[in-house]
């Protein structure tokens, strides 16, 4: 039990394909590390889209939370300052529109822009 192989690591990260293949044919105690490696690389593949689906998932909650927020900001801002200014809320009423005279710019008797 003393004469276990230890080249197994080193093998995998600094050799070539050959020399690997070749030493895991001629070595068990390597096949049998390389067979356990091979069976966890395909438990990996079998969950990895289970794994990356939840993961996009979670990033599409987020974005969807975060428009939330940033449309009820908008919407809180935009009905505080509709609400806190009178002269905005004498002007617009249910049904009727701006004109050029309601902006102060100056009218003729139709309601066009009165050019000097």
């Amino acid at each position: 039990m003393d004469n276990k192989c230890s080249k197994y690591e080193g093998l995998f990260v600094f050799s070539d394909d050959e020399t690997f293949r070749n030493h895991i044919a001629e070595c068990e105690e390597c096949r049998r590390e390389y067979e356990t490696m091979e069976k966890v690389s395909d438990l990996i593949s079998e969950v990895r889209f289970h794994y990356l689906s939840r993961a996009k998932r979670s990033k599409l909650k987020n974005f969807s939370a975060a428009c939330a927020l940033i449309l009820l900001l908008f919407s809180t801002i935009t009905a505080g300052v509709v609400m806190n200014n009178e002269d905005l809320m004498d002007t617009l009423r249910y049904g009727e529109s701006l004109s050029a005279e309601d902006f102060g710019f100056p009218v003729d008797s139709y309601g066009l822009l009165m050019v000097d």
